[in-house]
């Protein structure tokens, strides 16, 4: 009400009065603008990191119905050592680059290969880890590496590099959503083998009881492949604060004893 009264004043200084109140409601616009505007995680200090927990060691639910693994935990070690919160939330594999891409979170932590195709849409962290794809087949079964796959059903996890190296070699590929259910199938006898990650074939081999004595991992890594954290193109600022934290890591001893922990190579 006090600034249609003011409106109406027809002084002789009327103009510098309604100079005035635009220039106050333009100031004040301003200030609402950058309030709201400042909605992206950066300006507020937290980060949001996307995981596909199918991956243990990297991301997992575990038996309590709780989201861990490896890069679970490391992201908010990572936030701690360069003074800003970082947090993980769990998104499906098939969907977690585009959501990348359109800013739903900052970057994504989930066992993610550096590629060069990769390279052209996203940037990479220091690398996290090292691993190859290798063979899963049942105890019993004759195949001892990659070469003897031909004309046998493989199993894959849609869109992995596990997908991916198959390219090269002569096999019937069956996708699947998560190698779990790949590795399930071949233990129902529907499929000959598995191909995964050497990271995720020692977890489900060698750490999960409920497979001993009926997988096996059979012979070496048939690919090297480097692990590391993604983030939207371009984001330095993120990219820098991810690197000075995994190298604070590495000096304190932290980073060793986390890969430690979960096994990582």
């Amino acid at each position: 009400m006090q600034s249609a009264n003011m409106a109406l004043v027809t002084t002789s200084d009327g103009g510098f009065l309604m100079k005035k109140i635009f220039a106050f409601t333009i100031v004040a616009l301003t200030a609402i603008t950058m309030v709201f505007a400042g909605g992206a995680s950066e300006d507020d200090g937290v980060y949001t990191f996307a995981t596909d927990a199918t991956w243990p060691p990297f991301e997992f639910i575990d038996e309590n119905g709780t989201l861990t693994g490896f890069e679970v935990e490391l992201i908010p070690l990572i936030g701690e050592h360069v003074g800003v919160t970082m947090t993980v939330e769990n998104i499906p594999w098939d969907t977690i680059f585009a959501g990348l891409a359109n800013g739903q979170y900052d970057g994504v932590a989930s066992g993610v290969t550096i590629t060069d195709e990769r390279k052209m849409t996203m940037d990479f962290s220091t690398p996290i880890a090292n691993q190859g794809q290798v063979v899963i087949v049942m105890t019993d079964s004759s195949v001892q590496s990659v070469d003897d796959l031909t004309g046998l059903k493989v199993g894959v996890q849609i869109g992995t590099t596990g997908d991916f190296a198959l390219d090269d070699y002569d096999v019937d590929r069956r996708q699947y959503d998560d190698i779990g259910l790949a590795i399930q199938d071949m233990i129902n006898g529907n499929i000959d083998a598995c191909v995964c990650d050497s990271q995720i074939a020692s977890d489900f081999v060698l750490a999960n009881e409920n497979y001993s004595g009926i997988l096996r991992i059979a012979g070496e890594p048939f690919t090297d492949e480097l692990i590391a954290i993604a983030v939207q193109k371009g984001n330095t600022e993120l990219l820098d604060l991810i690197n000075q934290g995994l190298a604070a890591m590495e000096e304190d001893g932290s980073l060793a004893a986390l890969k430690a922990k979960w096994n990582i190579l």
